[in-house]
């Protein structure tokens, strides 16, 4: 079901976001177009998602909060395959359902941050989430870093996808260099102007 709405939505949704946004993608060649992935990155508005969507060949499903399954939401968060997550307790389920799409050899998107980042700080720490699938999977593992701002009909948003790799068992010490990824790129970008 997930995957028919998404294949019906997504034209729809790449033309907007080039029309509205212009978005500068850079390393699309690091975004395999098949077998298991995970996307990782910081998160700087509720639109990265959308141009996510918009950037990527294929169907994305993110991790996203049970905030946006109650209501008007909850259609096209469906729709659009997302995974549920509680953000108040542990949630295993969220997990759980993210490892049978890499399973299947899919592509799960996550904002290891856990939230749009409010802060001065330039990146939050990092929930050990990505790294923790893509190591029980075997799943590329595929950084990205979005700067810039979202403006409306002028190039301002960026996204950058880094080499993938594969990760070790050693989640704490991948954990950290995924962080340390992201955080290096944004603090050259943020050095540039």
């Amino acid at each position: 079901m997930d995957k028919m709405f998404y294949s019906l939505v997504k034209p729809i949704v790449k033309v907007l976001f080039y029309f509205l946004y212009r978005p500068i993608v850079i390393g699309k060649e690091n975004v395999p177009r098949k077998g298991a992935l995970v996307l990782a990155g910081n998160h700087t508005k509720w639109l990265d998602p959308i141009m996510l969507v918009a950037i990527n060949k294929r169907q994305v499903h993110f991790l996203a909060k049970s905030e946006l399954f109650q209501g008007f939401t909850k259609f096209i968060v469906k729709g659009m395959g997302c995974i549920c997550v509680n953000r108040k307790a542990h949630d295993g389920t969220a997990l759980s359902n993210a490892l049978k799409y890499l399973k299947k050899s899919r592509c799960v998107g996550i904002f290891p941050e856990g939230t749009i980042n409010r802060t001065d700080d330039v990146i939050m720490p990092f929930k050990i989430g990505a790294v923790k699938m893509s190591a029980a999977t075997d799943s590329l593992l595929v950084p990205f870093v979005i700067t810039g701002n979202y403006k409306l009909f002028r190039r301002g948003i960026r996204i950058e996808f880094l080499k993938g790799r594969k990760v070790t068992k050693n989640l704490e010490v991948e954990n950290e260099l995924l962080m340390n990824e992201v955080s290096k790129k944004l603090e050259e970008y943020n050095e540039r102007g």
